[in-house]
């Protein structure tokens, strides 16, 4: 089992940053943030293979958050810059031990362990 637990989450205004984390019990494949918003479809945004560093991310947010990890604290970091209101959703972290080879994980059934969620606010 895998116990992950988020912070920083927030409100935050259009144009602006907001930085989340996730640290995770024990040791994972690949770790990835994923978002829900009222009556929609949890996404897959960004992901990383933890042993090798491959990382993938939605098109919706590309260039704009950056996936990043610090495997000494099995922390898992998602900076977002240049925040649009559309961004708004419950963000959660994931973990897998599932080997995938160089492959990242992307979506939600390829994901074992979840945290509880952080939600994100960004108003206009």
């Amino acid at each position: 089992q895998v116990q992950l637990v988020e912070s920083g989450g927030g409100s935050v205004q259009a144009g602006g940053s907001l930085r989340l984390s996730c640290t995770a019990s024990g040791y994972t494949y690949a770790m990835g943030w994923f978002r829900q918003a009222p009556g929609k479809e949890r996404e897959g945004i960004a992901a990383i293979y933890t042993a090798g560093g491959n990382t993938y991310y939605g098109d919706s947010v590309k260039g704009r958050f950056t996936i990043s990890q610090d495997n000494a604290k099995r922390t898992l970091y998602l900076q977002m810059n240049s925040l649009k209101p559309e961004d708004t959703a419950m963000y959660y972290c994931a973990a897998s031990r599932q080997f995938y080879g160089s492959y990242v994980p992307r979506r939600a059934y390829e994901y074992n362990y979840w945290g509880q969620g952080t939600q994100v606010t960004v108003s206009s």
